[in-house]
């Protein structure tokens, strides 16, 4: 059980002590690293503590998390989950003042912060820190998400929920969000465009590859703020070599240089102008009643239902004659159009649509296992490879259980997902693409939807690259040792993310050569792409961050899948990995406690939740 069991509370209650959020983005290419600053202020007559439970984009690391209290600042360490609750809750009932930030247990797109013992009149200034990639979207332009919304997870029968949300009218939430990003790119930034209204793009030098955006004044934090960025020539492979920590071991992950790929692969013209229009394509689509609210905060806002409907309709549309198809919807219960799936022709695709055009999310809660493992169930066609379309908008409470699934499942089919609406849940909607070995999308408007699901559907109509290997020509001395969960898909047009650990070094050259080989459609395929091994100035530790985060997560999911004796060994290496890269995991938290304040705060504490926009 998690120890932020939050509801954010009723506008009757007291008031909240959260005064202003200021994030700060700076985006390098396709890298972003987030700089967020809370303000908090207790003006009760007693002291408080005081409990944000927010979103945070799912594969983000979480490196850095500070707190100043008057002069004082007061930097957080990460440590094993157990021991850093110990220590705020000793700080706590010793009179300290104390900051705790952690991983949901369910789902590592929640976070919970807890800021203790702030006493009468006294303001606190939270600083947290996180870095993350950047998704390249239909269109080619990279996608950030700053999530503002976070829906309440609806928790399957016979589980019990750890966070619990209610929302608030945004005329009541109590704070203001200033937002502003720098661009920088070896490639002119051509545009940046937003959900929300954003003052002018400035160009910081001449030839536009530095440019700079803020949001317009006066926002309130009551959506998600995206942000479309747009470079002039379209992306190319690119390799950045990371110098490693000069106070860290060499040998270990942050004292050797990491290697992050970026690839970009190109199929051959004949194979691409030659795709077989057989698969199986299943489509399963959430009809809960969450589905039912509003896709936005713009009075011009459909439905999530009415949303999901459209992007399914054009799916259908645009099935390639000969194939097959089935359409599964699900709340409580789930239900299916077809017995079995069927040969997709005009009659049958005429049925599905007038059948679709009826779907209304009436089925209550969200319970996606019971259709999944039905639709595993049934027989795959022989030569018709299965391809699974999944429509949420993400409110579920048991996100690992169905990703495991998926991807123990990964062998047998390929799983494109759909995130329908603000909110919808990062964790769920990537993972199942990522273990399904599919592609993700956000469907936040009707604007944009068109070109989104075209792109799956022809992602899905590729034929399944496999026997993928990466070789290494490295200089002597030198060794890589990949960091990230092996490559399972690789699509036209999409970007695949590497990371290697760099251990040794040579005094012959400093120029290396990496080759992705794989088979597409029975033919072998190779790609290189050289790179120099001389690590690029200004990057900080962004990228060691990023790795440690892919082998943190890639090792949670074994963790997740282990028996009980590797269990503890995984966990092990999960938490010191962790602690000695400084980025969260779902077995740490970073905790601060000021020794220093002085007189021990007296008086009961009075807990109060951060509201958040509805």
């Amino acid at each position: 059980m998690e120890r932020c069991c939050c509801g954010l509370m009723t506008p009757e209650k007291q008031a909240v002590p959260l005064q202003s959020v200021d994030v700060q983005v700076d985006v390098k290419d396709h890298v972003a690293t987030v700089v967020s600053t809370l303000l908090y202020q207790n003006k009760e007559e007693k002291p408080i503590e005081a409990v944000f439970v927010f979103p945070m984009p799912s594969e983000a690391a979480v490196c850095h998390f500070s707190a100043k209290v008057g002069e004082t600042l007061i930097v957080a360490e990460v440590k094993e989950k157990k021991q850093a609750r110990e220590e705020y809750d000793d700080a706590l009932s010793s009179g300290q003042q104390a900051f705790l930030l952690e991983e949901s247990d369910q789902s590592p797109d929640i976070f919970s912060m807890s800021v203790g013992s702030l006493p009468p009149g006294e303001s606190a200034s939270i600083r947290l820190e996180y870095v993350t990639e950047l998704d390249v979207q239909a269109d080619e332009a990279l996608r950030f998400c700053l999530p503002a919304v976070l829906n309440p997870r609806y928790q399957p029968a016979g589980t019990e929920s750890s966070v619990n949300v209610t929302s608030v009218p945004s005329s009541l939430v109590p704070y203001d969000l200033n937002f502003s990003v720098r661009v920088e790119s070896p490639r002119p930034v051509s545009k940046v465009e937003s959900s929300c209204t954003m003052d002018p793009v400035e160009y910081l030098n001449q030839d536009q590859t530095k440019a700079s955006v803020k949001l317009a004044a006066g926002h309130k934090f009551d959506r998600d703020v995206e942000l479309l960025i747009y470079y002039k020539d379209s992306h190319q492979p690119s390799a950045v070599v990371e110098a490693g920590q000069a106070s860290a071991k060499p040998g270990s992950l942050m004292g050797d240089p990491v290697l992050m790929l970026s690839l970009y692969p190109e199929f051959p013209k004949d194979i691409m102008s030659s795709v077989s229009s057989s698969g199986e394509f299943v489509f399963l689509l959430d009809r809960s009643g969450s589905m039912d609210c509003s896709m936005g905060h713009s009075p011009q806002s459909g439905t999530r239902i009415a949303s999901a409907r459209d992007t399914l309709l054009l799916l259908l549309k645009s099935l390639p004659m000969g194939c097959y198809f089935n359409i599964y919807s699900f709340g409580s219960i789930f239900e299916q159009i077809f017995t079995k799936s069927v040969k997709y022709n005009q009659k049958t695709m005429e049925e599905a649509l007038e059948k679709v055009e009826n779907l209304r999310s009436d089925l209550g809660g969200t319970e996606i296992l019971a259709p999944l493992k039905h639709i595993y169930s049934q027989g795959c066609i022989p030569n018709q490879p299965r391809q699974l379309f999944v429509f949420t908008d993400g409110e579920v409470g048991n996100t690992k259980e169905v990703i495991n699934l998926v991807k123990s499942n990964s062998g047998f089919h390929r799983c494109f997902s759909f995130g329908i609406g603000e909110g919808a849940s990062s964790a769920l909607i990537k993972g199942l693409a990522k273990e399904g070995g599919g592609h993700a999308q956000f469907i936040t408007g009707n604007d944009r939807m068109q070109p989104k699901v075209i792109q799956s559907l022809r992602f899905a109509m590729q034929p399944a690259v496999v026997d993928i290997s990466v070789t290494w020509d490295l200089p002597k001395g030198v060794s890589a040792s990949v960091l990230s969960p092996p490559l399972t898909s690789i699509f036209q047009g999409q970007r695949s993310l590497l990371y290697a650990q760099l251990t040794g070094q040579s005094k012959e050259r400093a120029e290396a050569c990496v080759t992705v080989k794989y088979r597409l459609a029975r033919r072998p395929t190779e790609k290189k792409l050289d790179f120099s091994l001389k690590p690029a100035e200004d990057t900080g530790l962004t990228v060691h961050r990023l790795a440690a985060r892919s082998l943190i997560r890639s090792l949670e999911q074994d963790q997740e899948g282990a028996r009980w004796e590797k269990d503890n060994v995984v966990k092990k290496k999960i938490i010191h990995l962790s602690v000695q890269s400084g980025v969260s995991s779902s077995f740490t938290a970073f905790i601060a406690v000021n020794k220093t304040s002085g007189d021990a705060i007296q008086g009961p504490l009075l807990r109060r939740n951060v509201l958040l926009p509805s």
